[in-house]
């Protein structure tokens, strides 16, 4: 299957928006460096996951771009794994800039890679395995849900 943009988006939308939230609340109550109650912890998490999904609208037009200098027009699997490190370091220097919306003060470094690396790891496992077989239809159509 060659994902197409629009198949690319919504699979990263959907995975984030399902296999991400439920990965988010399990990983909440043991991340390092946090400070504050649960709530609070939870509110955070939760402001970075939906900027992951909104940053990640903008990285899936940049693979876009970068694939059609492919001869085949895809992304290698590893290449997809791969691509946590600029995302993570992308999504960190947002962060530390203060410009994600919904994340008051500071981030521990810790805390922030615990999750981010858990529910990316975990987001890629399900949409390189499982996923393909309930959703058939979706190998089939280039990654669209819809």
């Amino acid at each position: 299957m060659t994902p197409t943009l629009a198949g690319r988006i919504q699979t990263r939308l959907f995975m984030l928006g399902t296999v991400g939230v439920v990965l988010t609340a399990l990983i909440v109550p043991v991340l390092p460096g946090t400070s504050g109650g649960l709530a609070a912890t939870y509110g955070t998490a939760y402001a970075i996951l939906l900027a992951v999904a909104v940053v990640g609208v903008g990285w899936e037009l940049l693979y876009h771009l970068l694939m059609q200098f492919r001869w085949d027009k895809d992304w290698p699997t590893l290449f997809g794994l791969v691509t946590i490190v600029p995302e993570g370091a992308v999504m960190f220097a947002l962060l530390r800039a203060g410009v994600v919306p919904g994340v008051g003060g500071k981030v521990a470094v810790s805390t922030f890679v615990t999750m981010f690396v858990f529910v990316w790891i975990g987001v890629w496992l399900v949409s390189n395995g499982p996923m393909r077989v309930p959703f058939v239809q979706w190998r089939l159509r280039g990654g669209r849900l819809l």
